[in-house]
C-alpha cells in the first residue's frame, strides 16, 4: 500500500465500529461498475429462480460430502 492509504487506513482503524462498517460497506460498493451490477442482478434472479424450484421439490439437493466427492474423482 502507499503512504497515502497506510495513513487513510489508521485514522479510519479510529472510527466507531458501525463509522468503519459503512467505510468499509461504500469502499466495496465503489468497484461495482454497470456491467458488475448487471451481473450481479442477474445472479440475484438466479439464486430466486433456483430457491423456488428447490421449495417446489422440482431441484434436489446434493450433500457437501457427495459434491467434494465428486470433485476428488
Amino acid at each position: 500500500m502507499t503512504q497515502e492509504a497506510e495513513r487513510i487506513l489508521e485514522e479510519a482503524k479510529r472510527l466507531s465500529p458501525l463509522d468503519r462498517a459503512q467505510l468499509l460497506e461504500n469502499l466495496y460498493q465503489s468497484f461495482d461498475s454497470d456491467e458488475n451490477t448487471t451481473i450481479n442482478k442477474a445472479w440475484g434472479l438466479e439464486v430466486e429462480e433456483r430457491l423456488t424450484a428447490y421449495k417446489s421439490g422440482e431441484l434436489k439437493s446434493v450433500s457437501a460430502d457427495t459434491v467434494f466427492e465428486r470433485l476428488n474423482k
